[in-house]
């Protein structure tokens, strides 16, 4: 999968307003009622990305989950971080 240009990260982002790009990396927090709620959503977050063999590195805090999404093998982003991030979204929402 190719990295993808300037433009086409700066499109995807338009559509992903509460990810935020840091170089070759987008990232989002995302927060829960508790520890137990935060941990619900990793495991449900580890099974939809090891369906898309794609796996982001996960900080979690007490109630709070940051994802982040780079596509290592490419050396920036790819459609493939921008798919990841879309269902990590629809989860949260439940």
């Amino acid at each position: 999968m190719a990295k993808l240009k300037p433009a086409e990260i700066k499109s995807a982002l338009a559509r992903l307003p509460t990810w935020k790009r840091t170089g070759p990396v987008i990232s989002r927090t995302f927060a829960f009622k508790d520890f137990v709620a935060a941990m619900k959503f990793v495991n449900a977050a580890a099974k939809l990305a090891e369906a898309a063999w794609h796996h982001p590195d996960i900080d979690i805090r007490w109630n709070k989950v940051t994802l982040a999404l780079t596509t290592h093998s490419e050396g920036g982003l790819t459609k493939k971080d921008f798919q990841l991030a879309r269902k990590f979204d629809a989860l949260a929402k439940g």
